[in-house]
């Protein structure tokens, strides 16, 4: 945004709004990753271990979504955001499976 489009000057307002808050959902995603990442530790149960696993993969897919969608949805019409919109639903899903992989533990062992 710095070098190739002059930190935004000129720009429209619809694809100005596009490139910022793509850029907003990149640094969600990294924070999201740093607070999964500071508690995360298996648990000993298959199913809520599955949980985790699953909730972390989309997480991880919705911040790659989130990088391309920086780069590709700026240039659509019609504030039109679909790549964006599918990592922000697998945000969602997986901060979810990661809330429910721990609901009613309370001390139980982790692995």
């Amino acid at each position: 945004m710095d070098k190739i489009h002059n930190h935004l000057r000129g720009m429209a307002d619809g694809p100005r709004m596009l490139y910022r808050s793509r850029h907003i959902y990149i640094l969600l995603s990294a924070m999201l990753h740093l607070g999964v990442g500071s508690y995360f530790s298996y648990h000993s149960q298959t199913a809520r271990r599955t949980m985790q696993l699953i909730g972390s993969l989309f997480i991880t897919i919705a911040s790659a979504l989130f990088v391309y969608a920086f780069f590709y949805e700026p240039n659509l019409s019609g504030l039109y955001t679909p790549v964006s919109r599918n990592g922000i639903f697998l945000t969602a899903i997986g901060t979810l499976l990661h809330l429910l992989s721990g609901v009613g533990m309370g001390s139980e062992k982790r692995l």
